[in-house]
């Protein structure tokens, strides 16, 4: 920790990792999501264990939802979107796969969110466009958030950036992101590695930090 003009900058996951500085964010570990992943079941397993620690040490636990407007509301991007990820020519043998009423767009049973807990919904890639993601943060007067889920390469690069942006201090948890190929996590983590500014950890480094707090 260095200090400087009254502030305290964190220059370690140490001095970061305290329930009043940082918050955890669950990215889009949807029964749908989770299930096209390899090592899927591996990433829930490892999100529970990280859940259990930081909610027993009084961490702010944020989940996201990856969701599809019904296509009579969506426009060119998501329409677009569902063409692409559904691999259809024609958009009229597509259909809006993440219905927030579907069963595939919920949250995996092991993770299900708590009522203390907030769950929030998104179109976007970026947990922090057109969320209330970054007021909630704000008001709780957080410096940092760590993030684990699904997809790495998809949304949790673009929401890790979003957060620098802000102003935010990112930790992605490395072994508990998944992604869709090996070589597509390895150059994610290099990418975001690469300015220096978020801290890249595995959950074995981080949970004994979260476990230290009162």
């Amino acid at each position: 920790m260095t200090a400087a003009y009254g502030l305290d900058i964190p220059t370690e996951i140490s001095a970061i990792c305290r329930p009043e500085r940082m918050a955890i964010l669950i990215y889009d570990m949807q029964v749908g999501i989770v299930s096209q992943i390899d090592g899927g079941d591996r990433i829930v397993k490892g999100c529970q264990m990280l859940l259990t620690r930081a909610r027993a040490s009084g961490y702010r636990i944020f989940h996201t939802r990856h969701i599809f407007l019904p296509h009579q509301s969506a426009g060119v991007g998501q329409l677009r979107r569902a063409m692409i990820w559904q691999k259809q020519e024609d958009l009229l043998k597509t259909k809006p796969a993440f219905l927030v009423s579907s069963e595939i767009a919920q949250i995996v049973p092991p993770l299900r969110p708590l009522e203390t807990e907030v769950l929030i919904d998104k179109i976007t890639m970026s947990a922090f466009e057109g969320t209330y993601l970054n007021i909630a943060l704000r008001d709780l007067r957080m410096q940092s958030v760590a993030i684990a889920g699904i997809a790495l390469e998809v949304g949790i690069e673009p929401t890790v950036r979003h957060a620098l942006d802000l102003n935010y201090i990112p930790i992605v948890i490395s072994d508990l992101c998944g992604s869709r190929t090996e070589e597509l996590h390895r150059r994610s983590i290099e990418s975001l590695q690469s300015t220096g500014e978020v801290f890249v950890v595995s959950s074995q480094d981080l949970i004994p930090y979260l476990t230290a707090q009162p």
